[in-house]
């Protein structure tokens, strides 16, 4: 099963991460609520460093929801974090396309610079 896959509510999505967090420190936090199958911490590829956010997938749907219901807005390696179950790709609030908006790099009408 690849990351990207619908994981049928298994898979939470862990927001404000401390950028020293690590996965052996979100296993360590979250492992006591089931079994964890995969722990992902997205790297930058510009500055090579964690992004502040995370994944982890449980075995069973019932221990992702304890989890978010007990570990949202607590303190993990000093910072509060945002736990939440995990939506597929193309769901939420997450940027749209590319680009800058406005005309799409079409020339502009009228009030151009003389």
């Amino acid at each position: 099963m690849s990351r990207d896959e619908d994981t049928d509510g298994k898979k939470l999505f862990i927001g404000g991460l401390s950028y020293d967090t690590c996965k052996e420190d979100l296993k360590a936090a979250f492992g006591r609520f089931g079994d964890i199958t995969d722990i992902h911490i997205p790297i930058d590829r510009d500055t090579d460093k964690p992004r502040g956010f995370g994944f982890i997938t449980f075995a069973d749907s019932r221990d992702a929801k304890e989890a978010v219901a007990e570990m949202h807005e607590k303190e993990l390696s000093g910072r509060h974090v945002s736990v939440n179950l995990a939506r597929p790709r193309g769901e939420g609030g997450g940027r749209s396309g590319g680009g800058y908006g406005g005309s799409g790099g079409a020339p502009r009408r009228g009030g151009g610079v003389p």
